[in-house]
């Protein structure tokens, strides 16, 4: 099985980024991918201007690439911020105002996954209404990614890059997955079983791949360490995506990775052909 045997895509959020953005589908395309997922591309606002919403859109579909998966607005990313759902006041404000453009904007490319940074905490608020806050946004998400019917996925980071996100384990993030589906009664809330972050935490990826594998929306994948191309660090990503496939996943795998010091274009070159 291995590499040949994956559905992947490219994240043009990481990937191509030497590109300007209305660029990178078709530089995507032009590598041999037919689907893509991003970040919220627009990190300053979660309303953009309907022109350019629309001149995304026209160069998604003028690439002939599918968008599969896309980010909610999480605030500066990258950078310091790992979501705005639950911080209170501005940046919840900005989630809520967001959810709706996110949702109407995926449903105008097919786009089926939807991901929701939960959010650092914040110093002098209380977790645990940081996390009621969570909940009451993640609802909310999880309505507006059911109503064009989409998964709400939910995403596992890593502690040493992420020290203020409380999501740091594959069992935390689907203890919130359960919450979000309990509390909806929708069911359409998934764990991102990022295979970087999970092996950053020192998590037994075989053994979260047996846990969760049938909780899992979206898988997406960096080597270990560097982030880079697969084969770049000692993950053993072949192995443990066939692994995943055997478990039931047959779903994107999504490239989050770092191109390193080359054109993105040249970052496949661990990809059978």
């Amino acid at each position: 099985m291995g590499f040949a045997e994956q559905r992947f895509n490219v994240n043009l959020s990481i990937l191509f980024t030497e590109l300007p953005l209305l660029e990178r589908p078709a530089a995507a395309a032009a590598a041999g991918f037919t689907a893509v997922e991003l970040w919220w591309p627009w990190i300053d606002s979660p309303t953009p201007e309907q022109s350019e919403l629309d001149a995304l859109k026209k160069a998604i579909e003028d690439a002939g690439v599918q968008l599969t998966g896309l980010n909610f607005y999480a605030g500066q990313l990258p950078g310091p911020d790992r979501g705005a759902l639950s911080v209170p006041g501005e940046e919840s404000e900005r989630f809520r105002a967001n959810i709706d453009v996110t949702a109407d904007f995926a449903q105008s490319l097919g786009c089926k996954a939807l991901n929701a940074l939960y959010g650092n905490r914040v110093e002098g608020v209380d977790p645990a209404e940081q996390d009621a806050l969570a909940l009451e946004n993640l609802a909310l998400a999880a309505r507006a990614a059911d109503r064009i019917g989409a998964i709400l996925l939910i995403e596992a980071l890593n502690k040493p890059e992420s020290p203020l996100y409380p999501l740091v384990s594959a069992p935390a993030a689907v203890g919130i997955v359960d919450k979000v589906n309990d509390a909806t009664g929708l069911g359409n809330a998934r764990f991102l079983m990022d295979l970087y972050h999970l092996s950053m935490n020192g998590e037994d990826l075989p053994s979260v791949i047996e846990r969760y594998a049938a909780k899992t929306g979206h898988v997406q994948i960096a080597d270990n360490p560097g982030r880079g191309a697969p084969g770049t660090g000692a993950l053993p990503l072949e192995d443990l995506l066939d692994q995943l496939t055997k478990a039931g996943y047959d779903g994107w795998v999504g490239l989050e990775y770092k191109p390193g010091d080359r054109p993105s274009a040249e970052a496949f070159d661990w990809l059978p052909r």
